[in-house]
């Protein structure tokens, strides 16, 4: 597996930081990934659903620690390239 694109679109909220989209093998896409900030950092949420009793389920999910890992690192580099980015572009 492949993270072949990696789309952001910052949030200027307390928690919510940004969501994302990410590309796997330029063919199938995973909408709605969030960028949220912890108590011990920055942490990827994956996308979900609310039930019907209050909680949260995800919808999609990597099942193995290292893809992950892999996820995590692509969405958070891309984070940090989108924050450099916009702190460098002169506001209008």
């Amino acid at each position: 597996m492949k993270i072949t694109d990696v789309r952001i679109r910052l949030k200027d909220e307390e928690k919510l930081k940004a969501v994302c989209s990410i590309t796997i093998d330029e063919c199938f896409v995973v909408h709605d990934i969030k960028v949220i900030a912890g108590k011990e950092g920055l942490f990827i949420s994956m996308p979900s659903k609310k039930s019907a009793d209050g909680s949260h389920k995800d919808i999609a999910h990597p099942i193995k620690t290292e893809t992950r890992e892999e996820i995590k690192s692509a969405v958070l580099g891309a984070y940090d390239s989108a924050l450099k980015e916009k702190q460098e572009t002169p506001a209008e």
